[in-house]
């Protein structure tokens, strides 16, 4: 995982393993800030790793965000609000 100065914004470079084993690399580019570019990274290192060290909002955006075509959009909206 690699964070870069990019002109005037900040850039991150991320390197994971998927599923089936491949080695993948994705990037994203545009962050205002270095901080902004190392919690994205943080995010993206969370969600691959299943690291369970992360708050009940970031898991709950992943979990909602996963489940997305298995509700509709009233029951999502009314499940955010009961969990939050």
């Amino acid at each position: 995982m690699s964070v870069y100065k990019d002109g005037n914004k900040w850039r991150v470079i991320y390197r994971y393993t998927d599923s089936r084993g491949e080695r993948k690399q994705t990037q994203k580019r545009g962050f205002p800030t270095k901080k902004e570019a190392q919690a994205w990274e943080r995010e993206q290192m969370n969600k691959m790793e299943s690291n369970l060290d992360m708050t009940f909002e970031n898991f709950s955006e992943i979990y909602f965000s996963d489940m997305k075509r298995e509700f509709d959009e009233k029951k999502n909206r009314k499940s955010r609000q009961n969990l939050l």
